[in-house]
């Protein structure tokens, strides 16, 4: 718990990010877990049977020229990835700071650009204060483009309750990279997951299991089978060059496994909290700079 906190906190410092930004050895594992050239990284994903989810990286925008320059990097990626494909969309890098509207406005014209390419969209769960908004804007996107999915993190108290709404829904389940007054913590967060993971089984929504958690997977292979879900009715994700034996492993048992693929100069938060989520994944890190797996 004390482990996660510390990296939460680090990942919001402007003077860690400052400091760490510059270090060769948090650029060296920068380099291995984000992209440096997205179409080449997912095309290879693809290459070697791996379905493939996009995020360009940067959340908190505070202006709407940022927000616009976001929206047009997922035009412009969008017309280059292979039909299939999905891109990750966080509000906040939106506009959802300025207006929920705003935000609103800007993930439908991603979603348009998506749907003529053949490409799902799916909305990125982020702070606490921002989950009302998030599931406002995706209820509405709904209505026009019915494939839109939303991330749910089973950290948040609500978090099954938000499972059973999601009626018909891709749902992307994760932990949790944040922090929350009252949230879950340790074991708790894993009985939350596996709650949430018992009801996107049994009812109409498509669960994309979003874990490393090797105790979180098996399960979720077991509850697929008890409710009659083939290897087209859920699929697991796990994050680019994290685990990539697993991914091959579940891949060749004829899974349907993603892989998220973040790219873009804004690396820092977005590593940090990938630690926090699941400080073990620091393991899943030193193991893949030593053994190149």
């Amino acid at each position: 718990m004390l482990l996660r906190q510390t990296l939460i906190a680090v990942s919001r410092s402007r003077r860690a990010e400052a400091l760490l930004s510059n270090s060769s050895m948090t650029t060296s594992v920068a380099r291995r877990f984000v992209a440096s050239d997205v179409i080449a990284a997912t095309s290879e994903l693809t290459r070697r049977g791996l379905l493939v989810t996009v995020d360009h990286l940067g959340e908190e925008v505070d202006d709407r020229v940022k927000a616009d320059g976001e929206v047009m990097a997922y035009v412009d990626v969008i017309g280059r990835l292979a039909p299939g494909a999905d891109v990750s969309v966080k509000l906040t890098a939106l506009g959802l700071r300025l207006s929920e509207q705003l935000a609103l406005d800007n993930a439908a014209t991603i979603c348009e650009a998506a749907a003529a390419r053949d490409v799902t969209v799916t909305l990125d769960a982020e702070e606490h204060d921002t989950i009302d908004a998030l599931m406002s804007v995706h209820a509405t996107l709904r209505k026009e483009h019915p494939l839109v999915g939303v991330a749910v993190q089973a950290y948040l108290k609500d978090a099954a309750e938000r499972c059973a709404a999601l009626t018909g829904a891709r749902v992307r389940l994760c932990k949790g990279a944040y922090d929350a007054p009252g949230a879950y913590s340790g074991k708790d967060v894993d009985r939350s997951f596996v709650k949430c993971l018992r009801v996107l089984m049994s009812g109409s929504a498509y669960p994309m299991v979003a874990s490393h958690d090797p105790r979180m997977i098996e399960i979720a292979s077991t509850l697929a089978v008890l409710h009659g879900r083939d290897a087209d009715g859920f699929e697991y994700q796990m994050l680019y060059g994290v685990r990539t034996d697993e991914q091959a492993r579940l891949a060749g048992l004829g899974a349907k496994v993603r892989v998220y693929v973040p790219y873009g100069d804004d690396w820092y938060a977005y590593l940090m909290r990938r630690l926090a989520e699941r400080p073990a994944n620091l393991r899943f890190v030193a193991r893949a700079l030593v053994s190149g797996r």
